[in-house]
């Protein structure tokens, strides 16, 4: 009975994988000029294609992202729809923090860290006003849900 239902629940979060990859595929493919904008949940959120090497594979992943643009980085929420393990892009920036972004016709080399506590306390509103969800998904999950700073990798690299 449990890994029926455990099926079932899975068939949505398929679903909404596929919808990501295909939005993300399509944002790769336009250069961020076509379906820049999540319109099924948060029309007035920009979204993005990012691209990360997979951590076991070595393969290019590509999926959609919806951002803010801090300076000349861009804004992402790691919060995989609140479920308690953190999203594959997330995982693969981890081991390799070097990506590349596709928003709004411009096309970026980034290097991913975590937000500072006060990076992620000033803009976590921000991220709030486009949709609200994100609160819910800190009630769904144990884990801390980062935010993800996507920085231009030349500017990246001269800090290091």
């Amino acid at each position: 009975m449990m890994a029926r239902l455990s099926n079932l629940l899975s068939r949505p979060r398929r679903l909404a994988t596929r919808v990501t990859r295909a939005h993300g595929w399509i944002l790769r493919r336009t250069r961020g000029r076509l379906l820049g904008r999540n319109l099924f949940f948060a029309p007035r959120q920009r979204v993005l294609a990012l691209t990360t090497v997979g951590r076991s594979s070595g393969r290019e992943r590509t999926t959609a992202l919806g951002y803010l643009r801090e300076g000349d980085a861009f804004v992402v929420v790691a919060s995989n729809s609140g479920m308690d393990r953190a999203p594959a892009w997330w995982r693969n920036l981890e081991e390799h923090a070097e990506a590349e972004v596709n928003a709004a016709g411009e096309r970026v080399r980034v290097r991913a860290r975590m937000a500072s506590d006060e990076e992620s306390e000033r803009l976590w509103p921000r991220f709030i006003e486009q949709f609200s969800g994100f609160d819910d998904y800190r009630r769904y999950t144990a884990r801390e849900i980062p935010l993800v700073m996507l920085e231009p990798a030349e500017v990246a690299d001269s800090d290091a």
